[in-house]
């Protein structure tokens, strides 16, 4: 069972979810929260497999909020949501460790699945509206120096992490090099080892601010 944590200041959405994820057999929501800082402290209680975590609310904003989970408590995942697909609080979400976006209008099966998804540690963004995320909010002039961690990459590695930050699916990539899928996830796992980051979006972010890519390539 995946219990899941809700997180948003409108109760009448947090019935909505709460009716959506209870009617799945899979799926029980364990507790609400109708602003950020109740989230931090309801997550550090209960202890959720995934927060659904709204990011505008009052007292906590809901990227503080995930910056705090994900550092204290790392095996609770959170799946973002936002009312504007273009937000640039979401790219700060994703940097501050969520596992995932979605906007609120996304049908009850997106949010299912995507309450699975990062359940099971994967990113539930869209590759391409990943990098239309990043591509709009992380410019080169606010590009960082290179991290010392990317000079620790192989070759393979760093042209995995582009096609990462290009949208490509491990499928892809490998059909791209002519490797195996899971030589792509070997070395997937190391490269996100070295570089520090736990999913695929922020290997994305990391990957623009450190101008290995540049928005729109």
């Amino acid at each position: 069972m995946i219990r899941v944590l809700l997180a948003d200041d409108h109760a009448l959405v947090r019935k909505g979810f709460r009716l959506m994820l209870d009617a799945q057999p899979d799926l029980e929501v364990a507790g609400e929260a109708g602003d950020g800082e109740q989230a931090v402290t309801m997550s550090r209680r209960l202890r959720p497999d995934v927060v659904l975590m709204d990011l505008h609310m009052p007292v906590m904003d809901g990227v503080r909020a995930t910056e705090l989970i994900t550092a204290e408590l790392p095996k609770v995942r959170v799946l973002a949501l936002s009312t504007f697909d273009l937000d640039e609080n979401v790219v700060a979400a994703l940097r501050a460790g969520a596992d995932g976006f979605l906007p609120k209008d996304v049908s009850p099966e997106e949010l299912i699945e995507g309450v699975r998804v990062v359940h099971r540690g994967e990113s539930a963004v869209a590759p391409r509206l990943l990098t239309r995320l990043i591509g709009t909010f992380v410019r080169a002039s606010r590009a960082r120096a290179v991290p010392a961690e990317l000079s620790g990459l192989t070759e393979r590695e760093r042209e995995i992490l582009v096609l990462i930050a290009r949208g490509r699916s491990n499928t892809e990539i490998a059909a791209d090099l002519g490797v195996s899928p899971s030589t792509v996830k070997n070395h997937v796992t190391s490269l996100f080892a070295k570089i520090g980051v736990r999913d695929r979006a922020q290997a994305v972010i990391v990957a623009y601010e450190a101008a290995l890519i540049q928005p729109g390539a």
